[in-house]
């Protein structure tokens, strides 16, 4: 039996995404992502929360966000969940868990270019580790 991991995720970027051209050629980018929720605590006053994600795209969806995404966009994607591991200074394993988006949607507002609203973009990623 296969299993599904697929992630669905609509907020806004925290930064201007961070595109990087490896050896190979490949161009990745790498931004954070808001999401948030709102709910009435026990007392009944609205509490706002906010949960950070670090997403990856590979190319062509890495050109796009270079091209049309900056911080604020706000943006709807589709992914995996990702986890990886590295040794820090010390020597200690850490790791490190991320979003890698196959599918996005840029739905508005605070975009590089505003002819970019409400188009989709969809392709599957290499998912060679940089």
């Amino acid at each position: 039996m296969s299993g599904v991991n697929k992630v669905i995720l609509l907020g806004r970027l925290g930064g201007d995404p961070e595109v990087t051209t490896l050896k190979s050629g490949q161009v990745v980018a790498k931004f954070s992502l808001a999401t948030s929720k709102s709910y009435k605590d026990k007392k009944g006053k609205k509490v706002d929360t906010t949960q950070w994600h670090n997403i990856v795209m590979w190319q062509p969806l890495a050109q796009v966000a270079e091209k049309y995404l900056s911080k604020g966009s706000l943006v709807y994607l589709e992914g995996e969940l990702t986890s990886r591991s590295y040794d820090d200074q010390q020597g200690n394993k850490r790791w490190f868990t991320e979003i890698v988006a196959h599918e996005l949607t840029m739905l508005g507002g605070n975009n590089k270019n505003e002819e970019s609203q409400n188009s989709t973009t969809s392709e599957e990623p290499n998912t060679t580790p940089w």
